[in-house]
């Protein structure tokens, strides 16, 4: 009888991404050891102004994988113009491409 000793561990796929994605700039720092560090963030209104936010928290980040695309992911509290929001911002691996995923009723920064 033959067992399998090869066990090939894949991470599961997140599937499709939900929400409406916008492109944006992030300025970060990468630490000794490969860890980013979120420093500030850009993104354009509708009304085509820039809007610049440099109060970013990192709640948490998780490697995933959405429809087969490795990413980072991000849940970070942003400070706005008084207001904070909750915001999930995507570093696409391949890409060098982030987004921000907008979350409809939560305040600033697309909401």
């Amino acid at each position: 009888m033959a067992f399998g000793t090869d066990i090939h561990m894949e991470k599961a796929d997140a599937g499709s991404i939900r929400g409406e994605q916008e492109s944006i700039a992030v300025g970060c720092w990468f630490t000794s050891r490969g860890d980013t560090s979120l420093q500030l963030l850009k993104y354009q209104d509708e009304e085509g102004q820039i809007h610049t936010i440099r109060h970013i928290h990192v709640m948490s980040r998780e490697e995933k994988h959405y429809n087969g695309i490795p990413t980072l992911e991000y849940i970070c509290r942003i400070e706005e113009g008084g207001y904070e929001a909750e915001i999930k911002l995507l570093f696409f691996l391949e890409e060098h491409r982030w987004a921000m995923v907008k979350q409809t009723g939560k305040g600033a920064a697309g909401g």
